[in-house]
């Protein structure tokens, strides 16, 4: 219960309506309980009248009219409390979401490189989703049924204790098995919950890369997949069903017994004029009132249950160390002339190898610098530390002489402006793509950006022009069209920092030409980090920085290190020899 209580903690500005809804509660059984104690006034005046002819006619109307009218009013209060119950539970939903959002938009990178978002959209799911049935369930059921059960056992207790003692026996026995039911159960649960996030998030994947599952026939191998795993989900659930059910059938064998005891002890009492007629109705009212909550005790404690479960999870993202809360940030201000300068840098993913190795650069305002190197040899990682993504294990990084650490990602990120190798769009339209990054940019803007990025001519050709939706990552666009659509958003972001992640490297001749002249207007003035394996790309560069396994191995222009043995002169002989076969090929000299 422990997790439950703290989501109850954690929502106070709800406790209010929380609150309101216990005193609606607590007054509609109270009330509910008033109909059968008049039950057994109405029943022994109608026996007076049949005994001897005295019965108070106009007493027994009044009854039954009282009866009528407190079973209203309790039915009115029920239906107000269930009502405040679901808003409530509304409420809480989008709290709970909106904390779990927040807090997964603040996590550092590193959580994401090692979790599948299939799986965390699922935990978010299902925590919600649990933790809401709960609440729905202690607000319209779980609250009601045990202030019901404590005074249906106070009122048999003044009538008949015996009688009192045998109900409130059910309950520890009820709840005893139940517990070990529910524990059993959830023990399970776990098990079953793990599987179908692995599930859930490889079926997201393999949504997210359709295309290559078709291309590969990979089809009946990601269904066998996921049929593998719902076979197994149901074999637990299978488990899960004969667990509740024995226990179930032990639960309602004690509840045979001890109504028997309680019929035996009543009709006797009856039946030797120790209690009138209108009290033995009473008590068979009042034990069958007792038996609702008794049914549903292995309910209220699946539910619970599930609810410490789904809040277990939820807890677990909510208690991860974030980076910065993006709530509290302020507008950063642009940096006018921004340099850049790595000093004896280290880094490495987690427990893995050293990535980066006392690496140390600078870049000044209105350098084009190229990062240079084979595959996996760490410019990438270059760049995820420029964007503040993770934190060097050694060494220092400066941004205007001023040291990374002490600056905020806000302030960071909002100088970088960065064009991804593969296209990063929305399922959205060009507008909200291109604006991403200033959303309150006039539609001037967009449009103005567009045409600089050489876009706007294919973007007015769409169906909606720049209202057009363009599908789940641009899937609806060439690459070449992502690609001038992400420059676009570059240009209207304005940041003296410009980084180009290979933004060219898929792109045939003519696409990149398209692309180069919207590159062109985008690193006017701009300090531009390029990584490239096509050395067309960075011809016109000042600087190339070669790395090569995780060291930096030479600094130089174009012109200088091609004239030197390293590996930048090899990776350009490399192209060229291949470009130069492919032009004996088709014997073009």
């Amino acid at each position: 219960m422990k997790n439950i209580l703290k989501i109850i903690k954690i929502s106070k500005t709800l406790h209010g309506i929380a609150a309101t809804i216990v005193i609606l509660i607590v007054a509609s059984s109270v009330i509910e309980l008033i109909p059968p104690i008049l039950s057994k006034f109405i029943v022994d005046e109608i026996l007076v009248q049949i005994k001897n002819q005295t019965g108070n006619f106009q007493k027994l109307i009044f009854l039954i009219l009282l009866s009528f009218l407190l079973s209203l009013i309790s039915q009115i209060i029920t239906t107000a409390s269930e009502r405040l119950g679901d808003h409530f539970a509304g409420r809480l939903r989008k709290f709970l979401t909106e904390k779990f959002y927040e807090k997964v938009l603040t996590l550092p990178q590193t959580y994401f490189d090692g979790e599948i978002s299939g799986k965390i959209v699922n935990q978010l799911n299902r925590a919600i989703f649990t933790i809401q049935t709960f609440i729905n369930g202690s607000t319209n059921f779980i609250l009601p049924m045990f202030l019901q059960s404590v005074l249906t056992i106070a009122v048999l207790a003044y009538y008949n204790i015996p009688i009192a003692i045998f109900v409130f026996i059910l309950f520890p026995i009820y709840m005893t098995l139940s517990y070990y039911s529910t524990k059993k159960w959830g023990k399970y649960e776990v098990e079953k919950n793990k599987i179908e996030d692995i599930t859930r998030g490889r079926i997201f994947e393999v949504i997210g890369n359709i295309k290559l599952v078709k291309s590969a026939l990979a089809e009946k191998n990601e269904f066998n997949f996921a049929a593998n795993n719902l076979t197994k989900i149901n074999k637990i659930f299978a488990h899960q069903s004969w667990t509740f059910h024995k226990f179930d059938f032990l639960r309602n064998f004690s509840l045979i017994l001890i109504i028997l005891g309680i019929d035996i002890i009543a009709f006797k009492n009856t039946f030797q004029g120790n209690i009138t007629l209108g009290t033995l109705v009473l008590i068979i009212q009042m034990v069958n009132q007792a038996r609702r909550p008794l049914f549903a005790m292995s309910f209220i404690l699946t539910n619970i249950q599930q609810a410490e479960s789904g809040s277990r999870e939820y807890f677990e993202i909510l208690n991860l160390k974030s980076k910065e809360d993006f709530q509290k940030a302020t507008p950063a201000k642009k940096l006018k002339n921004p340099t850049l300068e790595f000093k004896k840098v280290s880094f490495k993913y987690q427990k893995g190898q050293k990535v980066l190795q006392n690496i140390s650069f600078k870049c000044a305002h209105g350098e084009k610098v190229a990062l240079v190197g084979h595959s996996g040899t760490g410019k990438t990682t270059i760049v995820n530390l420029i964007l503040k993504l993770y934190e060097p294990d050694s060494g220092t990084i400066l941004l205007d002489s001023l040291n990374y650490q002490k600056l905020s990602t806000q302030f960071v990120r909002s100088n970088i402006a960065l064009v991804f190798q593969d296209a990063e769009l929305f399922s959205s339209t060009v507008l909200h793509n291109v604006a991403y990054t200033k959303p309150n940019a006039a539609k001037d803007q967009i449009i103005d950006a567009l045409k600089l990025a050489n876009a706007y001519d294919f973007v007015q050709k769409l169906p909606k022009g720049i209202n057009s939706e363009i599908g789940e990552r641009g899937v609806k666009l060439s690459g070449g069209q992502k690609q001038r659509i992400q420059i676009a958003r570059a240009i209207l972001k304005d940041s003296p920092i410009l980084i180009l992640d290979e933004a060219t490297s898929s792109l045939d001749a003519k696409s990149e030409r398209e692309v180069q002249i919207g590159l062109e207007n985008l690193v006017r003035a701009k300090l531009v980090i390029i990584i490239a394996h096509r050395f067309s790309t960075i011809q016109n560069v000042n600087k190339v920085i070669v790395v090569d396994e995780g060291k930096i191995t030479d600094i130089g222009t174009p012109q200088n290190l091609a004239k030197k043995p390293g590996v930048y002169s090899d990776l350009l002989r490399y192209q060229i020899e291949g470009n130069q076969k492919l032009l004996e090929k088709f014997e073009i000299y």
